[in-house]
């Protein structure tokens, strides 16, 4: 039924513009501030578009909540609140003691679907996790994408089922006690579907390495700022989100005297105390910089948590032996850089990066700032994703040496992730894939990827197409390996870590400064006090005796055979770890 329905846009670089309402065209007024506005009967999915002085090609919404023909087509309206949520018990989470399961939606079940996803969570839930984070889920170009050539942040991607499907997926999140984390990219915009410059002055000055940078403090700043922000709002508030995940911050530049990132955090925090939930902002952050999630009376930017990419390197670099690009100081320091990311966070706390060939970084004050608010990984879909053929770790290393990583990982005093698949050591590859629908895009795509490679010295010929529709298919999960080995095993490491975490509060302590590590890099062997357990590790081909601080009195947890235990020594078998209670 239609009913009357205000149509209002930012458009401050049109002199005229005209919204189109289910094949009808009407006229707009301007204010002064540059949006224009027009009173419209209209239905309650109408489509429209908006048509920019002499061009009769409507434009989708810049604000859009549907995109139903793609992110060229019209927008059609979507109420959020025609939605009735089943969550009302749902108070959320903090991310402190929690465990984040990273996915991708199209690639998670063989639909590629929110409705084919929300029959996946009772796995998420026997595993243990407590929040599942989205790739990105904004509208891009093309059927299937990584997300990250997103063109319209608020319209959820209509391949996946759209927002109404998107709203279903977090309320059966909520329902089964999962937290909803949504990556979501405000440092670029995708290459095809991008109208918005058309409208306002999206980008400024320079760019970075995906694409223009975003206008954050040039002139006309006031509302792209705004833009960014009320889409942050939007997703926790109008589809329950529990947190962002900010894609790549160090890529937004910002000159004012509050950057952006500080004024989301403030508005995020307001919005938590009206909703009465926690709501958490994670960023991806290359700076090394911890005034990124330091409290604001502290002095810092506010924000929640960030990832902590050197602990992944210094964990991969010990686990595989890889050397090359940035893995090489991490490399070089062998053990004793893990125990450093293990008791500090960053290995490049104001020392010399070879990669950068700089020095980077600053130290974490670990008096003041807890663990948890590192995020620490094995796996994610960045560090398999940008390698040349999209391998996963488990296509490298030893069964048992999969299980010691995640020991590792899953003891650590850090917010613990998984990569979807991590947990039963997946064979399936994650590549990178793309759709893009313009010949002369998608070929420039893939060139570009296979020339990046090529410069790093791998054969062009390896490296998948990511136009090729096979990439993006053999990227898919495949379920049935659950029940096989050696993945049924893995599986089970999993659950039985998730829940030895649940079990004993020195495995969720985030106090780095309480956290001492000991390690042979010749005999391969490293040892974590985690307050009265000790997470002893073996990453020789051969059994290895260690000797403790004090006599271990049981064994929680072991990936292999038990160890065998001789008051303070240990002896353990050949690429495993286990956890011991020492009183």
């Amino acid at each position: 039924m239609s009913a009357p329905v205000e149509f209002a846009v930012w458009a401050p670089l049109p002199e005229r513009v005209r919204v189109q309402v289910d094949g009808t065209v009407h006229q707009m007024r301007r204010d002064g501030d540059g949006w224009w506005r027009a009173e419209v009967e209209a239905s309650p999915e109408a489509d429209y578009g908006f048509l920019l002085d002499d061009n009769q090609t409507p434009r989708p919404d810049p604000r859009s909540r549907r995109q139903p023909e793609g992110v060229h087509g019209l927008s059609r309206r979507f109420d959020p609140s025609a939605h009735e949520w089943g969550d009302g018990a749902w108070t959320g989470r903090p991310l402190a003691g929690g465990v984040v399961y990273e996915l991708h939606v199209g690639t998670f079940t063989p639909e590629g679907t929110f409705d084919a996803a929300i029959g996946r969570l009772g796995h998420l839930v026997r595993l243990g996790v407590d929040f599942v984070e989205l790739l990105p889920v904004n509208a891009f170009n093309g059927t299937h994408n990584w997300g990250y050539d997103g063109v319209l942040w608020y319209a959820v991607q209509e391949t996946y089922g759209g927002p109404a499907a998107y709203q279903r997926f977090v309320d059966a999140c909520h329902q089964q006690g999962l937290g909803v984390i949504q990556d979501v990219v405000y440092n670029h915009l995708g290459p095809s579907g991008n109208y918005l410059p058309e409208f306002f002055p999206i980008f400024a000055e320079g760019a970075n390495t995906w694409g223009n940078s975003i206008n954050l403090s040039g002139p006309d700043s006031d509302e792209v700022r705004r833009y960014v922000i009320d889409n942050a709002l939007m997703w926790l508030r109008d589809m329950h989100v529990d947190g962002l995940r900010l894609d790549a911050v160090h890529a937004l530049v910002d000159e004012r005297a509050t950057h952006v990132l500080e004024e989301m955090a403030q508005e995020v925090d307001k919005l938590s105390v009206a909703a009465g939930r926690p709501l958490t902002l994670i960023a991806e952050s290359d700076l090394n910089d911890p005034r990124m999630v330091t409290p604001r009376v502290a002095g810092g930017l506010g924000l929640t948590a960030q990832w902590s990419d050197d602990f992944h390197h210094a964990l991969h670099s010990v686990l595989t032996g890889e050397s090359q690009g940035y893995y090489a100081d991490f490399a070089a320091g062998g053990l004793g850089g893990l125990a450093k990311t293990l008791t500090g966070a960053y290995f490049h706390d104001g020392a010399w990066s070879s990669f950068r060939r700089r020095h980077h970084g600053r130290p974490v004050d670990t008096a003041t700032l807890p663990g948890w608010k590192f995020l620490g990984y094995l796996q994610d879909h960045d560090q398999i994703g940008n390698r040349a053929v999209g391998d996963r770790i488990s296509a490298t290393l030893s069964p048992g040496l999969l299980a010691v990583g995640a020991t590792v990982v899953l003891t650590s005093p850090f917010t613990p992730m998984l990569f979807m698949g991590e947990e039963w050591g997946a064979s399936t590859p994650w590549q990178f894939f793309t759709s893009h629908p313009e010949p002369e895009l998608g070929k420039a795509t893939a060139e570009g990827r296979i020339g990046e490679f090529a410069e790093h010295g791998w054969d062009a010929d390896v490296v998948p197409d990511p136009q090729d529709p096979e990439t993006f298919t053999r990227s898919k999960l495949d379920w049935s390996e659950l029940s096989k080995e050696p993945h049924e095993r893995l599986l089970a490491v999993h659950r039985s870590l998730l829940a030895l975490r649940r079990a004993h509060p020195d495995l969720v302590d985030p106090d780095l400064s309480a956290v001492q590590v000991t390690w042979d890099d010749a005999d391969r062997w490293l040892v974590v006090h985690r307050g009265s357990l000790r997470v002893v590790v073996n990453l020789a081909d051969e059994p290895r005796e260690i000797e403790l601080d004090r006599r271990a009195a049981d064994v929680l947890f072991a990936t292999a055979e038990l160890p065998d235990l001789d008051g303070a020594t240990v002896t353990l078998p050949a690429e495993s770890a286990a956890v011991l209670s020492t009183r």
